[in-house]
């Protein structure tokens, strides 16, 4: 049982940049990025991806929300948003863990090899440095909110909407998320 109704949100989403366009057509598949939140209305999501929404070839750790950055640049972003119930020491610790990597950030980068190898499943990790979905795969797994059985090695954002125990509470465009 859950202590206070802790949540982390998952969220699936294809912003319609040139990147996720490509990913989206070498992979079939509808939905390209993930992030992470701990904040029911999305103000603060994590993942990794653009540094700045007008330039496409520097990425790192980023925060973002549904009302500003690439998303605000892509509006048209369609997003699933999933829950998964963690306990309040699990969202002490990621909460602790996000805010240290953002306070850290300068040094962690974009894991531009492992995204193109991955496309031909070869997996290439590289310390501190990550693409959006190994990122939230670390974070799932370092906090045992998942078990690495439920994970692919080459993690795909599409793997995230087969998670057990994840609940679906909205599918449509991000912009139009209830924030309550």
């Amino acid at each position: 049982m859950q202590e206070d109704n802790f949540k982390l949100y998952i969220v699936v989403s294809q912003t319609g940049t040139i990147l996720s366009r490509i990913l989206k057509k070498i992979t079939g598949a509808p939905y390209n990025h993930v992030s992470v939140s701990l904040d029911k209305n999305l103000h603060q999501m994590y993942s990794f991806g653009r540094i700045n929404p007008y330039n496409p070839v520097w990425g790192g750790f980023v925060t973002e929300s549904p009302d500003k950055g690439t998303f605000k640049r892509f509006h048209k972003t369609d997003a699933v948003i999933l829950t998964h119930d963690i306990s309040k020491e699990q969202h002490e610790n990621i909460k602790r863990h996000l805010t240290g990597m953002w306070c850290n950030r300068k040094k962690y980068g974009y894991n531009y090899i492992g995204l193109f190898l991955a496309a031909i499943k070869l997996r290439y990790k590289h310390r501190n440095r990550f693409y959006c979905s190994e990122f939230a795969r670390d974070v799932l797994l370092r906090f045992k909110v998942a078990d690495s059985d439920q994970f692919p090695k080459i993690t795909k954002p599409m793997d995230f909407l087969k998670l057990e125990d994840s609940h679906v509470i909205y599918k449509g465009k991000l912009k139009e998320y209830p924030k309550k």
